[in-house]
């Protein structure tokens, strides 16, 4: 039984880390080969490269709110919220393989972009998707890590509430 556990939290604790150690990488090369916006385009101008730094949240919200509330908001607070998620998933053990992987993608992506907010006082964004009429603001692989992370999260749900639909008929 504890075997079963140990195994199961270096699995969560390995995902999680995955997550990250991409989005640093990535960011990492960013930093280091992209000038601050500049615009490298590819596949007929659908997928941009180009450096932007965040001081806000998502899509820059929050950029505008003061400096130690803005410290507060999104980066002790989230902080202290990765913190509970990591213990929540290695104690709970009733998480389906797919909603487990979700929320280890969503807490790997999160501890990212609060890793480059305390470290860099900025988050790296620099990826941009535009077709026609379908675009996305800048972003980066945390970003995508908890995106893919929620998407895994509903689909799980989504087929837990079927299987127990399919129970009650």
């Amino acid at each position: 039984m504890k075997e079963n556990k140990l195994i199961r939290s270096i699995f969560i604790i390995s995902i999680v880390l995955l997550n990250i150690g991409l989005d640093q990488f990535s960011k990492h090369l960013v930093r280091h080969y992209i000038y601050p916006y500049a615009n490298h385009s590819f596949l007929n101008g659908h997928f941009i490269l180009t450096r932007v730094e965040n001081t806000g949240a998502f899509l820059s919200l929050g950029d505008q709110i003061p400096y130690l509330l803005r410290i507060i908001l999104l980066s002790v607070i989230p902080s202290a919220v990765l913190i509970w998620a990591v213990a929540m998933l290695i104690r709970r053990v009733d998480f389906n393989k797919m909603a487990l992987i979700g929320l280890c993608c969503i807490v790997g992506g999160g501890a990212g972009n609060v890793y480059d907010r305390v470290v860099n006082g900025s988050v790296t964004d620099f990826l941009y998707i535009n077709f026609s009429i379908i675009h996305t603001g800048v972003f980066n692989i945390a970003d995508l890590s908890i995106t893919t992370g929620v998407f895994l999260v509903l689909i799980s749900l989504r087929r837990k509430m079927v299987a127990e639909r399919d129970k009650v008929e």
